[in-house]
């Protein structure tokens, strides 16, 4: 479960199913993001910025470059309709028809693991009313994934960026 939906997700799951009070909600998985990344070629973004010899600044500098193309990359990707009508059906169903407001929230696969917590590495966003600002508010979480905090916490692990 967790590689599907992430750490934060999984544990909510296991708490609903053990029928503790929690509130309403739905994941948006590992998949629809990979969908997505595809479809912005961040495999391409990564490439354009090889890991070589250089300095601790010149190693920042190249992390921050890259980190701003993903993100511009991928605010720039129209939602796929596949995903964005999940996105609107499951949204639906949890208001019963009517917008209400939710929290959009990272549950990365990389967070809350043994080594490494993640707290405060991608963004949360409150509030959020509405199919629109549910949609945008998923977007703007997926590029939290390219913050240079993100990016610089990941490299200071040894883990992959793709």
């Amino acid at each position: 479960m967790l590689v599907l939906v992430g750490g934060k997700a999984a544990n909510l799951g296991e708490l609903t199913g053990a029928q503790l009070p929690v509130p309403p909600g739905f994941c948006v998985t590992t998949t629809a993001y990979a969908q997505v990344a595809e479809e912005f070629d961040l495999q391409s973004v990564l490439d354009n910025y090889p890991a070589g010899e250089s300095g601790e600044a010149e190693q920042q500098m190249r992390l921050a470059n890259m980190a701003q193309a993903a993100r511009t990359r991928l605010l720039a990707v129209t939602m796929p309709k596949e995903i964005a009508d999940a996105i609107t059906e499951a949204y639906g169903i949890l208001g019963s028809g009517e917008p209400i407001p939710v929290a959009v929230r990272s549950s990365a696969t990389a967070e809350d693991l043994p080594f490494a917590s993640f707290a405060g590495q991608q963004d949360t966003y409150l509030n959020m009313v509405g199919i629109d600002a549910v949609l945008d508010a998923v977007l703007h979480c997926w590029a939290s994934l390219w913050t240079d905090r993100a990016v610089s916490y990941r490299e200071s692990l040894g883990l992959n960026q793709s």
